[in-house]
């Protein structure tokens, strides 16, 4: 695990846009495994601006968002179709059919979980998995006690998710309790993974992410499984690492190269 630790919350957010653009850069037609929340939106206005100014194209990849909440059809304002049309798809220049989420509106929840890991692997499964850091450890929306063998399936979504989230709603109630979510299987099986966490209320979740035991207490753990994980943070939330000084002594000021 590669682990990059940046004085600013923005230089953290420059590093990971940087990363994805020389993915592309190297890999064209990479299949990009995308998130959402508030820590993303300042990685999406950073690729948008590089696409604007000629330094990255989406024109060959394609996309797998992580989740999207059960019962909100893609043109609901909380959805997370509508988060990607109004942070990323609508001004860059992925294909017509190169995006996909999973419907939350689907007829049969279950069924179009199977439908969306089944889509997943037959492109080959993620080339690079962009993910954020729950406060209390979670992947997309595997919460603990998720199976570090997941696959795409509906997860309840515990209180604290629902609360950090209730801001995107009019009221905490109109916030679904249940989401369709990749598993932490399905995460594992991409090529690449980049978790970009900021702020002191992550610090704890993004220590025991790097240096806590493997436990489905925090799932994010199940991420020193594999083989080239990079964790992009600042000083606030890497303010509880025990090894600090070794991953910056590696990575001097969050430099990528050894």
């Amino acid at each position: 695990m590669r682990v990059l630790i940046h004085p600013t919350p923005e230089l953290a957010i420059d590093c990971v846009a940087d990363l994805m653009i020389a993915r592309l850069a190297r890999q064209p037609d990479a299949v990009l495994g995308l998130a959402t929340g508030g820590t993303m939106e300042a990685v999406y206005a950073r690729l948008i601006a590089a696409h604007h100014a000629g330094r990255v194209s989406f024109a060959a990849a394609r996309s797998f968002n992580l989740d999207e909440y059960v019962g909100l059809a893609p043109d609901h304002p909380c959805s997370y179709w509508t988060y990607m049309r109004e942070h990323l798809f609508a001004q860059v220049d992925f294909a017509a059919g190169r995006t996909a989420l999973p419907r939350g509106d689907a007829a049969d929840p279950e069924a179009e979980a199977a439908r969306y890991e089944a889509e997943i692997a037959v492109a080959g499964d993620i080339s690079l998995q962009l993910l954020g850091l729950g406060s209390n450890g979670h992947i997309g929306f595997n919460e603990p006690t998720s199976s570090l063998s997941s696959l795409t399936r509906i997860k309840t979504l515990t209180h604290s998710t629902r609360a950090a989230n209730a801001r995107f709603f009019d009221r905490f109630d109109d916030v679904p309790r249940l989401a369709i979510t990749m598993g932490i299987g399905t995460i594992l099986r991409a090529d690449e993974v980049l978790l970009l966490a900021y702020g002191a209320g992550k610090a704890e979740a993004a220590a025991a992410m790097i240096e806590g035991p493997l436990a489905a207490a925090c799932p994010a753990s199940a991420l020193q499984l594999h083989r080239k994980v990079t964790v992009v943070l600042d000083e606030a939330a890497a303010s509880r690492l025990a090894l600090r000084d070794y991953y910056e002594a590696v990575h001097p000021k969050g430099r990528a190269e050894i």
